[in-house]
């Protein structure tokens, strides 16, 4: 059972998964950072394509498989990104940097796969390193192809169609949740504690101290991002107080690049804390911006 499992197509575990919305490399930062506010997604995929071209060009279905994506972005990246001392001295010329300067220099982190591809070779790709496959929706237009696509012709960032076709894309958490469902196929895996499977990794720990400035974090922080997991807090005495987790920044604006220029960890921590920034900490972050004449990174 568990062999008819791995042997199963792709695009089974593509079932409901949304279309990927995408920009172009030719992009900008601000492009990608009204993209994500707009949409609300995590990341917004990057292609080496102008898919507003193809979607409106009568040469459309001519075009060949050179379009590929080439990475993502999300809010982590761009609050990293602005965080740079000469970025925050002049954020008008940071936002209108071209957006290949956000994607990771990371090579296998996105990759393509086909919809008929077996479960077992995404599995592989992604023991390979990759953290999203980029999949084609199995949609079909019909006869209304085209007055589906004129329909459809819409912005750059606001079409999901590349190429007049729909891509989702495949996590990590994706291909777990799908095995899980069928857990009681891999006995005794399942019985097994955790720390017995080697999927723990205790050599490469990241951590910052609590008094450390957030600005020293950052290399962490990006680091973090590319291998999915988060950076611990500790105390002079080395025990863990709490973490900043890449998914917690992702929900941040991007005026949180100032309070990291400015603040200490611990300040941080409490300056993102879903309940609220206290208002002594955003007097803080104006005080010590103005003292470094960044005063420009207020208007984030």
């Amino acid at each position: 059972m568990a062999v008819s499992l791995l042997a199963r197509e792709v695009s089974n575990v593509c079932l409901g998964k949304p279309a990927l919305r995408s920009l172009s490399i030719s992009a900008t930062v601000s492009d990608a950072l009204w993209a994500l506010k707009r949409f609300g997604d995590n990341y917004i995929s990057v292609w080496n394509c102008d898919h507003n071209l193809h979607l409106t060009s009568p040469e459309a279905d001519k075009v060949d498989d050179e379009c590929r994506c080439l990475g993502k972005v999300c809010m982590v990246d761009i609050i990293c990104f602005l965080c740079k001392e000469e970025n925050l001295s002049n954020p008008a010329t940071a936002f209108q940097a071209p957006l290949f300067v956000l994607i990771p220099k990371v090579p296998g982190v996105v990759r393509h796969l086909e919809p008929n591809a077996r479960l077992v070779e995404a599995m592989d790709l992604i023991l390979e390193g990759a953290q999203n496959l980029v999949i084609p929706l199995e949609t079909s237009y019909g006869n209304s192809k085209k007055k589906f696509l004129q329909e459809n012709a819409l912005s750059l960032a606001d079409s999901n169609l590349h190429k007049n076709r729909q891509y989702c894309w495949l996590t990590q958490e994706d291909i777990i949740r799908y095995l899980l469902n069928s857990i009681g196929l891999f006995c005794p895996t399942p019985n097994n504690p955790i720390n017995s499977l080697g999927i723990i990794d205790t050599q490469n720990i990241l951590a910052v101290h609590y008094d450390d400035p957030a600005s020293s974090a950052l290399p962490l922080i990006s680091q973090s991002l590319q291998t999915l997991t988060s950076v611990a807090i500790v105390d002079n005495d080395g025990k863990f107080i709490s973490e900043i987790s890449p998914f917690t920044l992702n929900s941040c604006d991007e005026d949180v690049a100032a309070a990291i220029a400015t603040l200490s960890v611990g300040d941080l921590m409490a300056y993102i804390d879903c309940s609220g920034r206290p208002e002594d900490l955003v007097q803080l972050v104006k005080e010590r911006l103005q003292e470094r004449n960044l005063e420009q990174a207020l208007e984030y």
